[in-house]
């Protein structure tokens, strides 16, 4: 049977345990990543609310009547707890986080990787396997510690030089 189910494994020859490691860190990651964004879909539910002018230059929010939703965020993490596909001691986490302060107030959102992500990243190129969910989730921890600053304001200048686009003032 193995010890798989005490919580343990000798995976193989030596750097096999940590290279197990490092990819369930990577994964962790990305569901990480996968709560976050879901989660902030169902807290923008409400979108439909308010005027969103600034939003988009084309077309602010299409069908705002179908965006009128006040969604309890702690509850709904909460019964996703409980039996749901999704479940896992992450969302327990993140359900404990919403329910002591839903608004998240004591959190700037600067998401720092502490490199087994990297690595993870590092492994997949060089076996060539692909791995967009980590990477995707890696590269936004990078945009959230404010390095994509400078790049935002280069998109920014282009997109006024070529079309003459003025950016949106932040509401």
């Amino acid at each position: 049977a193995g010890t798989a189910p005490y919580g343990y494994l000798h995976c193989g020859p030596s750097g096999a345990g940590h290279f197990v490691k490092m990819v369930h860190n990577g994964i962790e990651y990305g569901v990480m990543a996968a709560y976050a964004e879901g989660i902030n879909i169902l807290k923008s539910a409400n979108a439909g609310k308010r005027a969103r002018t600034a939003d988009a230059e084309t077309s602010p929010l299409e069908n705002p009547q179908y965006y009128q939703f006040d969604i309890d965020l702690p509850q709904v993490a909460e019964v996703w707890r409980h039996g749901s596909v999704i479940g896992s001691w992450l969302l327990d986490l993140t359900a404990g986080a919403l329910k002591n302060d839903p608004a998240l107030t004591q959190f700037g959102g600067r998401v720092s990787d502490s490199g087994e992500g990297r690595w993870t990243l590092k492994a997949a190129i060089d076996t060539g396997v692909p791995a967009p969910v980590l990477s995707s989730a890696l590269f936004d921890r990078f945009s959230s510690q404010g390095e994509s600053e400078f790049a935002d304001k280069l998109l920014s200048a282009m997109r006024y030089a070529f079309g003459g686009h003025v950016e949106k003032p932040k509401t």
